[in-house]
């Protein structure tokens, strides 16, 4: 990324091979602080409108034609932005422009650990630039890039995502209604099942009174978002099953989708829900090691060492929170369903005191065994494997 080292006394590399930009993508404006060869150590800072990529695009121009005027030299423009509400549209229409382009995780660049930290636009903005600084010149550890997906593998996850939402709202106007009722003493309604509105009509008060007007008006108009709800949750599942019916129904033999969801489907206790979000949250993506795959789901410890001081803070949480919120639930059906499996053998073995804690051990075990079955072909120790159809 050096075009020719620098011979002054400047506390970092002044001549660089490129024009650094950094992005902080407001909803009404942008920040876009950048960083020129032939201008020393000066960062320059310019406000956009929010949206504006031909204006974005006319400020590199400009920033590129300044340069080779200084320079005599056309350099190339890295960008660099956080993850955030904006998603990838940027990063990908930045890329389609032949910009080479960062994500990058906020959370993991330094700040400063004073009482109180000093926070603007402008500080941001260098702050962005330097991670990316640091980052070209190879340190180790500076950030976290985030591996930007494909259009097709972001629009893969919606379904399971919007699913996790629907039934999120379902349960929301299910103990609403359920409120109303209790506080007439009715405590026996189910408002998820088929015969739900008959029998609101034959409901009584704890006190055997027929239910207020109003407050049955009140129930029926929920029950009609709940409705609503519930056949908005069938249709996700019918996409859902026809999705991975397709991938696993296809002929090329490379096709990794293909195969990551038959072999999760093979395995007895994954059902299609858990080998959707499986596939799509998690295993669709490459790893290096179990380590790597610990710490995507948020499994991995965070020890506290210092001197004489050794603590452990428990798991970190700052993976996948849907990818880490299934493997519990399916470590917990992991043991119903494979109780002679090793991974239950070593669950059971250690008794029943602290089972809840000893369930994230499982978790994170049975996270790794199925990332190799479904990576390198491991077979799970003990499995039971449904019988072929």
């Amino acid at each position: 990324m050096l075009d020719h080292l620098s011979a002054g006394p400047a506390a970092i590399r002044t001549h660089f091979g490129a024009i650094f930009v950094s992005l902080d993508m407001g909803r009404s404006k942008w920040i876009v602080t950048s960083l020129s060869p032939e201008t020393g150590e000066r960062m320059s800072q310019h406000t956009i409108p929010a949206g504006d990529v031909g204006g974005l695009l006319a400020l590199f121009a400009d920033l590129r034609h300044r340069a080779k005027a200084r320079s005599g030299l056309d350099y190339p423009v890295v960008t660099i932005q956080e993850a955030g509400l904006d998603g990838f549209w940027l990063h990908r229409v930045l890329e389609q422009e032949g910009i080479e382009s960062h994500v990058v995780d906020a959370a993991s660049i330094a700040t400063p650990r004073r009482r109180r930290r000093a926070k603007t636009d402008k500080i941001d903005g260098e702050a962005l630039l330097r991670a990316l600084l640091a980052f070209k010149r190879g340190e180790p550890r500076v950030c976290a890039m985030v591996v930007v997906p494909s259009l097709e593998e972001e629009d893969r996850r919606r379904l399971c995502r919007e699913r996790q939402t629907l039934l999120a709202e379902r349960g929301a106007h299910t103990n609403r209604i359920k409120g109303l009722l209790f506080a007439q003493g009715v405590f026996d309604y189910e408002p998820i099942r088929r015969d739900r509105r008959k029998r609101l009509d034959d409901l009584r008060t704890g006190n055997g009174r027929p239910l207020p007007p109003h407050l049955r008006t009140q129930i029926k108009r929920e029950l009609d978002r709940l409705e609503l709800l519930l056949d908005q949750i069938k249709a996700v599942e019918v996409e859902q099953q026809a999705l991975l019916a397709s991938q696993v129904s296809r002929s090329e033999p490379d096709t990794s989708a293909a195969n990551v969801v038959a072999m999760l489907l093979a395995i007895k206790g994954i059902g299609t829900q858990a080998a959707a979000v499986l596939w799509v949250e998690g295993l669709c993506r490459t790893f290096a090691n179990r380590r790597q795959v610990a710490s995507y789901a948020g499994l991995a410890a965070t020890p506290w060492r210092s001197g004489a001081v050794v603590h452990e803070q428990g798991l970190s949480k700052a993976g996948n929170p849907r990818l880490r919120t299934l493997m519990v639930q399916l470590a917990w059906l992991w043991l119903r369903h494979q109780p002679q499996s090793e991974l239950a053998k070593w669950f059971r073995a250690r008794g029943e005191r602290g089972r809840k804690g000893l369930i994230v051990a499982l978790v994170r075990k049975l996270l790794v065994a199925l990332w190799k079955y479904v990576a390198h072909g491991i077979t799970i120790e003990g499995a039971v494997m449904k019988p072929a159809v």
